[in-house]
C-alpha cells in the first residue's frame, strides 16, 4: 500500500483536490471551465487570422505606385525611388486630368422577348 502511494503521489493529490473543490464550486463551475477553456481555442487562431487581415490591409494602404515607372514604393517617400517622379502630384493630376467620356461607361438597353 506504501508503495502504492508513493509511486501515485500526483494522482492522489489531483483526486483530493478535485473531492474538496467540487463540493466547494460544484459541477456547474468545472462545467464552465472546460466549455471557457475550449471557447478560447477556438477563438485565439480566429483572432490571430482578424489580426493579420487588420495588418495586410494598414500594410496594403501604404503601398503607392508610380504610374510614370511602375516601380512600388511604401508611401514613406513623395518622390519615386526609381524615375524621381512626384508621387503626389502624379496621383492629383491623373485624377483631375481625366475626360468624363473617358471614366464613364456607355450602357445601351435592349428589348428582351
Amino acid at each position: 500500500m506504501n508503495y502504492f502511494l508513493k509511486a501515485n503521489k500526483n494522482l492522489l493529490t489531483y483526486s483530493l483536490i478535485i473531492l474538496i473543490i467540487i463540493p466547494i464550486f460544484g459541477i456547474n463551475f468545472f462545467i464552465s471551465f472546460l466549455g471557457n477553456i475550449i471557447l478560447l481555442l477556438f477563438l485565439i487562431p480566429l483572432l490571430l487570422l482578424i489580426l493579420i487581415f487588420i495588418g495586410f490591409n494598414s500594410y496594403k494602404s501604404k503601398i503607392n505606385i508610380c504610374k510614370n515607372c511602375g516601380a512600388v514604393s511604401l508611401g514613406l517617400r513623395d518622390n519615386c525611388m526609381n524615375c524621381g517622379a512626384n508621387l503626389e502630384n502624379i496621383i492629383n493630376k491623373n485624377q483631375f486630368d481625366k475626360k468624363p467620356s473617358e471614366s464613364t461607361v456607355e450602357v445601351k438597353a435592349e428589348e428582351v422577348k
